[in-house]
């Protein structure tokens, strides 16, 4: 039995090596998209019909303006690099909820939710995109079928863990659960998150700015969330990196993001004015 969960452990491991798209970072994913989307697409309604959209019409226009243009740019992105297939499936959707959590979240297959307290911080068409760029990330790098997969082979970890020490004594044994069970999420499950959080800021930057918005506000929008205050846990326990790392990153990626998307013919403000001044 022992034996048999390890080969399997083995076998999935293998079989589920994926590669995100732009960063080229390996993943571990075995949950198809043909299975995770019409499940994600039937939460989202679900959380549509418990939060009903906006009634604000200009709100709305104006987040799905944006998000609709990104997509557009992750389009020509992708059919430019010969991944056109790795879209398929995807329903792209975009919605304000009247909520004042300053929050946004993509669920797998492309549907967003971007939270009306957000757009007290974000107030720039940039800064929006910012925000709607990182989202759309995690829909492509498939997060989420990536933490379900990790959470899967976490669980199966525990089970073998189990299996292990099945003859030891009652408090030897539960010792060695706990020690797996902390070192499972602060050693894989929490760094693995905040790999995504970068990552999706990464991919975002691209994105936003092939779109044709300034890469420089995600900056921004960090930087008014550090003024925002707030307690933060220590970033080895939290799922997110930390405000000044994250602005720290994305001041270093903003230069290759606008490199990117002049190969698709973008021209920023702040390069308009220099050539003015020549």
């Amino acid at each position: 039995m022992k034996k048999s969960i390890v080969f399997l452990a083995f076998i999935l491991t293998l079989a589920a090596c994926k590669t995100v798209h732009i960063t080229g970072r390996k993943q571990l994913n075995f949950i198809p998209n043909s299975q995770l989307f019409p499940a994600s697409f039937a939460q989202y309604d679900q959380f549509l019909k418990e939060h009903p959209p906006s009634k604000d019409v200009q709100k709305q226009e104006r987040i799905r303006r944006i998000g609709n243009r990104i997509v557009k740019a992750v389009e020509t992105y992708y059919k430019s690099r010969g991944w056109e297939d790795e879209l398929k499936g995807y329903q792209w959707e975009f919605n304000v909820v009247d909520d004042s959590t300053m929050n946004a979240f993509a669920m797998p297959g492309g549907k967003v939710v971007y939270f009306d307290g957000l757009l007290k911080v974000t107030t720039t068409d940039d800064e929006i995109a910012a925000v709607m760029g990182h989202e759309i990330a995690h829909a492509l790098a498939n997060h989420g079928a990536e933490r379900m997969s990790q959470v899967y082979m976490q669980n199966l970890g525990a089970i073998l863990t189990m299996l292990a020490t099945q003859n030891a004594p009652p408090e030897e044994r539960e010792k060695w659960l706990a020690i797996y069970g902390y070192g499972s999420t602060l050693g894989v499950i929490l760094p693995y998150s905040r790999k995504h959080e970068s990552e999706a800021d990464k991919i975002g930057q691209i994105l936003m700015a092939i779109a044709g918005y300034n890469p420089d506000a995600a900056v921004n929008v960090w930087i008014k969330m550090t003024k925002l205050g707030g307690q933060q846990p220590p970033e080895f326990l939290s799922t997110h990196p930390s405000h000044e790392r994250r602005i720290e990153n994305l001041k270093k990626w903003a230069p290759e993001a606008k490199k990117i998307a002049r190969q698709y013919g973008v021209v920023f403000d702040d390069e308009n004015e220099e050539e003015g001044k020549k």
